[in-house]
């Protein structure tokens, strides 16, 4: 009864983490509603990287969920949440050099 319990509880964290994480992943505004260029924008790129960033956190949770449920290897699981968090790390690491080139511009004179 207590296990079960656990694998309700794990259940039920996860299943709400991929809520948020879908949540989060659909923005309030459109970012790429300006005039397509020839080349693609920055915004269609870093739309698709972050879209491909949740797509790896939900194939990590699903691999978890099998995991728990007897259905995946541990190996897999791992690899899945190892491969999530390089990607998360990919977009911090480029976020955080966005927002440098940003406050690089801004100290130009005019």
């Amino acid at each position: 009864m207590a296990i079960n319990t656990a694998f309700n509880a794990a259940t039920t964290a996860y299943g709400n983490a991929s809520r948020l994480i879908n949540q989060a992943a659909k923005p309030s505004a459109d970012l790429t509603a300006k005039a397509p260029s020839a080349g693609g924008n920055f915004a269609d790129l870093l739309a698709q990287n972050v879209q491909g960033v949740v797509d790896q956190g939900k194939a990590a949770d699903q691999m978890a969920l099998d995991s728990l449920s007897g259905k995946a290897n541990v190996v897999d699981m791992v690899t899945a949440l190892s491969e999530t968090e390089m990607a998360i790390e990919s977009m911090v690491t480029i976020r955080d050099r966005v927002i440098s080139a940003y406050e690089e511009i801004m100290r130009m004179p005019i």
